[in-house]
């Protein structure tokens, strides 16, 4: 393993495990004596997403052979270059269930929150899909897949409570 690319595995590793994002590991590479533009850590994490992406699409071809399915997205915020602030983008996440015997979670980053991307990511899987109430999923619905509720976005108003 090349230096730059255990670099590159550690400047990923502080960005995305401990949100530290590239302006400022530049400056606390900076403090330590290394002079690490952030072009060169960007570089970085560009070439090991390269490299990581064919375990992604494995990854995501094992997620795809599950009859059940859970799916969410998350906002997260985003710097995009000369806007000088964030914007929303989305974290889509896809996993099986707990009962399955071998687990997996699979993220899709995308810039909106369209349910093009569920569609996208999904493809021609059929089975059920365990989601909130979001429309983007409704789609998926009208092509075959099984609409599995979530309780957690279930109205409490909704639930029948017993009284003893």
């Amino acid at each position: 393993m090349l230096p730059t690319e255990f670099c590159g595995i550690v400047s990923d590793a502080a960005w995305f495990a401990d949100h530290q994002p590239l302006y400022r590991q530049e400056g606390i590479f900076e403090r330590a004596g290394l002079a690490i533009p952030r072009s060169t850590l960007a570089e970085w994490s560009g070439t090991c997403g390269v490299r990581l992406e064919p375990l992604w699409c494995a990854q995501r071809a094992y997620l795809l052979r599950r009859t059940v399915l859970h799916a969410d997205e998350t906002p997260v915020p985003m710097l995009k270059p000369g806007l000088g602030h964030t914007h929303r983008a989305y974290l889509w996440s896809y996993g099986t269930t707990e009962y399955d015997p071998a687990p997996i979670v699979v993220y899709d980053f995308a810039e909106g929150r369209s349910g093009q991307h569920a569609r996208t990511f999904l493809g021609d899987w059929t089975g059920t899909l365990v989601c909130d109430d979001y429309v983007g999923y409704k789609a998926l619905f009208k092509k075959g897949v099984i609409e599995a509720g979530c309780m957690a976005h279930y109205p409490e108003s909704a639930v029948i409570r017993s009284v003893c």
